[in-house]
Order: structure tokens, then C-alpha cells, then sequence
């Protein structure tokens, strides 16, 4: 059976490194290294090749008109390996990033401040060292290199973050102006007048900010008696936390208390109107339910080529499912497997970055975008993150009160393409 086989071949490839552990597909440990990257990579690759070959006999089958059922289940069980894979490697590269951020050990940028939030997170002892200019706000201890800690874990884990433009500001808002052109010139003789011409424009774009916020609990015995790093379990905590409301806010939030998300700037979307430039161009996907191939090229060349450069696919991973079946006119799939650490699968040559809260493939959804984020979406960070030390709501248990004010909004629309899922017109 090539299912037998697969996992046969993944398992003893994997079965003498000791960051992988085989159970029918890996699981990639912290810990993991160059040689077990590398090897992953190969078995998606062989998974990958297996997939094509079952694929097209099955093809093959259903031509002849013979039973499929057969091979029908080994390519879905190989095509669910592969996901497997894919989804092994993706978590991979982002291991690989959190380790080249941290490599060289961690080096406390602020060493006094932090070890004050440290005291003040055990014992809730307020030092002037605490508030940098601020004493006023004792209650808010936020160490500068634990803020840092939390912000980097929201880069990693955060898709958005890492391929959107991220602005810092100390303003409750964030307002950009947007040169609306108008210039005019014109041909003269070396005698004629020279009468005045159009001058351009401008229009303001605000984007608003919103609070989320996070609040984990630990008993003042814990905080009293443990020696665990408690900069590093918070923030563990209130990333997790941060990033799943992110990334929601930022794909589809109605901006309302938070960001407005990209999907809503989309035409005929919530947002549509509100950008001086207008909305996300749509491009349909060529069927009424699915995506066809020839949709995937119409996206791409739809786009303008001087934004091409850093431009790349958004979607979930089960549209990639659909997507990794489609081929082009010489048999050859669109959809290509990473083939090196570090580096995404591809569409059509493009690399593709997941996105969980991305729509379904369904009739009339926007599963798929594609351009370039960094000069169309951009994330507003207020300030950075604090946190309010709270003894007293909830005895015996300590609380801290996290908060993160946040927004987002769209920086230009031309840069960008919607795919939808509709017959064309």
C-alpha cells in the first residue's frame, strides 16, 4: 500500500534524529536542527512526486472508465501526508526565524528596568525606575525588552505581521495624506504664453485604533516560591492571546474597537468606498464553487507589473488543498512544495504565506489575495504593550492586566487582487 509506504519511508528517514518523532507524520521539536530540516524537506519533495504519479493514474482510471476507489483513497490519504508535510516545514521556518532572532543568547537591553518589573511582578513593590517619566501611572510596569519579547512572538506567529507594513506611533490616532494627482502640463512654442496648469490634490485617510487585551492569572504562592523566567511565561500567555484576535482583526475586523480589516476594503465590501484611491480590484476565480487554473494567471497578470516584485499569495490550507490540484497546460502543477528551509511553497512561482482566518473556497467567497501586502495593508501599534499588576479581584490569584492598542487599515489598494469565487462575467 503507498500509504504503508509512505509513512514507512517518513518514519525511518526521521526514526535516528532525536527532534522528530514519527507518528505516521512528524511533529517538529523546538529543538529541531539543519540535518532534520533537510530531511523533511526530501520526504515532502518524495511525498509531493507520489502525489503526482497517483494523481494521474487516477486520471487515467476515470478516462477509461474504470473504478477509482482504490486510488481514489491512496491519493487523498497522500495528499493528507503532504499537508501534513507542508504544514511540518511552515512550522519549521518559523523556528528557524525565532532562532536567528534570538541567536547570540538573550541580552537584557534593559537590564534595571526589568529586573524592577520582575520585583514588581512577585511583590507588586512600585520603584520609581518603573515609570521612565511617569509616575503618575505606577500601576503600568511594562519593562521595555519584555515588551519587545511580546512583539517579536506576535511577528513569528502572526502572518500579517510579517508580511504587512507595521507603523509605531505615540498618537491616539494615525492619520496619511494621499497625493489625488491632478498636475497638468502642456506643449508650448518658444514665444507662446505660458498660462497656469492643474495643480494636484490631496485627501486625508485616518486610521482608527482599538484595545485588545489579555488577562492571565497566577497565585501569589507561585509568584512567591517559583523560579520560573516570569517575563517568559506572560508573554508566552498574552501573545497567544494577541495573536489569535490579531489575526482576525486584520483579515476581516469591521473597525469597530479594532482594526478594519483587508477583506473589507474589497469591492462591494464594508470599506469599499472609504479609500481615496478606491477599493481592492476583484478578479473572478472562472467557476461558480471553485478555482480553475487559468483564474491563477488571470490574478497574477492582473496585478501591475511594477508591483510584482514583492508580491505573494494569501489563503488558508483549505484552499491550498484545492489549489495544489490544478495544472497547467502542459500537465505541470501550479503549486510547488518548498524545496528549501526557510523558504514557502509557491503558486505559479509566487510564494504563498497561510492565512488560517482566510474565507473557505465557496461560491461568491474571497479565499485568495494577491500583491504585495507591504504597500497595501499597514498595522498601527500605539505605544507598545502594558500591564496592570491586580491583587485584590480575585484572591488568592494575582492578575495582570495586559493591554495592546492596536489598528490597521488599508495603505493602497493598487498593489492588490482579490480573487472571488465566481463564473466570469
Amino acid at each position: 500500500m503507498i500509504k504503508n509506504a509512505l509513512i514507512a519511508a517518513i518514519a525511518a528517514a526521521l526514526a535516528p534524529h532525536a527532534g522528530f518523532v514519527p507518528r505516521g507524520i512528524v511533529s517538529v521539536r523546538a529543538d529541531v536542527g539543519m540535518p532534520e530540516v533537510k530531511v523533511l524537506i526530501e520526504n515532502l519533495q518524495k511525498a509531493f512526486a507520489d502525489y503526482k504519479t497517483e494523481q494521474t493514474k487516477q486520471l487515467e482510471l476515470v478516462r477509461a472508465g474504470l473504478p477509482t476507489s482504490d486510488i481514489t483513497a491512496k491519493v487523498e490519504k497522500i495528499s493528507a501526508d503532504l499537508d501534513s508535510l507542508q504544514g511540518a516545514v511552515d512550522e519549521t521556518n518559523i523556528k528557524i526565524a525565532a532562532a536567528q532572532m534570538s541567536a547570540g543568547g538573550k541580552q537584557l537591553r534593559d537590564k534595571e528596568y526589568t529586573e524592577s518589573f520582575y520585583a514588581h511582578m512577585k511583590k507588586g513593590d512600585v520603584q520609581a525606575s518603573l515609570n521612565k517619566g511617569a509616575d503618575a501611572e505606577g500601576g503600568y510596569t511594562t519593562p521595555v525588552e519584555w515588551d519587545r519579547t511580546i512583539t517579536n512572538k506576535l511577528v513569528l506567529i502572526s502572518p500579517m505581521r510579517q508580511i504587512c507594513k507595521v507603523q509605531p506611533t505615540s498618537k491616539a490616532g494615525f492619520s496619511k495624506l494621499f497625493n489625488m494627482r491632478g498636475t497638468a502640463s502642456g506643449w508650448v512654442g518658444e514665444t507662446d504664453e505660458r498660462p497656469q496648469t492643474g495643480t494636484a490634490t490631496f485627501q486625508p485617510l485616518a486610521f482608527a485604533s482599538g484595545e485588545i487585551y489579555a488577562n492571565p492569572a497566577a497565585t501569589q504562592q507561585i509568584l512567591d516560591d517559583s523560579e520560573i523566567d516570569l517575563e517568559t511565561w506572560l508573554a508566552g500567555e498574552v501573545q497567544t492571546e494577541f495573536a489569535k484576535q490579531e489575526g482576525v482583526a486584520f483579515v476581516s475586523g469591521n473597525g469597530t474597537n479594532k482594526p478594519a480589516g483587508i477583506l473589507t476594503y474589497i469591492a462591494g465590501g464594508a470599506n469599499a468606498a472609504k479609500h481615496p484611491f478606491g477599493p481592492i480590484t476583484v478578479v473572478n476565480s472562472g467557476a461558480a464553487a471553485t478555482i480553475t487554473s487559468d483564474s491563477v494567471i488571470d490574478i497574477i497578470y492582473d496585478l501591475p507589473a511594477a508591483f510584482t516584485g514583492n508580491a505573494r499569495f494569501t489563503m488558508n490550507r483549505n484552499t491550498q488543498r484545492v489549489i495544489r490540484k490544478l495544472k497547467d497546460g502542459q500537465g505541470n502543477y501550479l503549486w510547488q512544495p518548498s524545496y528549501v528551509a526557510g523558504q514557502p511553497a509557491t503558486l505559479a512561482g509566487y510564494p504563498i504565506t497561510e492565512i488560517p482566518d482566510m474565507p473557505d473556497v465557496a461560491a461568491n467567497s474571497i479565499p485568495v489575495m494577491f500583491g504585495d501586502f507591504e504597500q497595501t495593508y499597514m498595522i498601527i501599534d500605539r505605544i507598545g504593550v502594558r500591564v496592570l499588576r491586580d491583587p485584590y479581584t480575585n484572591k488568592p490569584y494575582v492578575m495582570f492586566y495586559t493591554t495592546k492598542r492596536v489598528g490597521g487599515g488599508l495603505l493602497n489598494p493598487e498593489p492588490m487582487r482579490a480573487m472571488k469565487v465566481a463564473a466570469s462575467a
